[in-house]
């Protein structure tokens, strides 16, 4: 499938599918979008919760890795916060190492080493980026996954209900919630109802929050 390059509102570049007419981030901007919803609403959230008690390492999992932004902002606030994070990104279709080339993330936010290391170190091994961020990438369908009780925060970043309604399905949610620690949080952009039944359906307590620039709410969903 044919994937392009374009530039976001806030200038930041993300990978478009025409033929979806589909983006992995945002056109309101790609870098403003995860920052929003997944540090600010997801790990920050988890972090100022009642149930966390500062531990010695958080464990976070991705849905949609893609262009590794959200892995990459969560390494650079680790570094911020000296919060030792364990983190594990799922994708079913890597990007190709020109389409990495062509993104300009550390434009913005520098930190260039740590960019190069999250994209070139191997997938399905854990690897040291940094002094606080340790990385496993993993190529497989997110159904695939089963985890139990091992992650504190989800970032779920897949495609949209629209082009991959079985993305969003109870099935999936139940095999989020088994993965997640008990009073773990998951995120994502999304805000459609049959999205946030499928989570209440698998116990998940589901709430609508604030939206990114470009959208009214996205669904944060907590393991009670």
């Amino acid at each position: 499938m044919k994937r392009e390059i374009m530039t976001t509102k806030d200038g930041s570049k993300t990978i478009h599918i025409p033929e979806w007419n589909e983006q992995y981030h945002s056109t309101h901007g790609a870098i403003q979008e995860a920052k929003h919803v997944y540090l600010k609403h997801g790990l920050a959230f988890f972090c100022a919760s009642e149930g966390y008690v500062k531990q010695s390492q958080i464990s976070v999992l991705e849905i949609g890795f893609g262009t590794g932004l959200n892995a990459f902002l969560t390494a650079i606030k680790a570094e911020e916060l000296n919060l030792n994070c364990s983190y594990i990104g799922v994708e079913g279709f890597p990007i190709s190492n020109e389409e990495l080339q062509a993104l300009n993330y550390t434009e913005t936010l520098e930190y260039e080493t740590v960019f190069q290391a999250i994209h070139t170190c191997k997938w399905e091994a854990e690897v040291k980026i940094s002094k606080n961020f340790k990385l496993t990438k993993q190529q497989k369908q997110f159904l695939d996954i089963k985890d139990e009780n091992q992650f504190d925060v989800i970032y779920f970043d897949a495609f949209g209900p629209r082009v991959q309604p079985e993305l969003w399905t109870e099935a999936i949610f139940k095999n989020m919630y088994k993965a997640m620690k008990p009073n773990g949080v998951l995120v994502t952009y999304c805000a459609q109802g049959h999205a946030r039944r499928a989570m209440i359906s698998v116990g998940f307590i589901v709430s609508k929050v604030e939206g990114p620039p470009g959208k009214r709410h996205m669904l944060r969903a907590v393991k009670e």
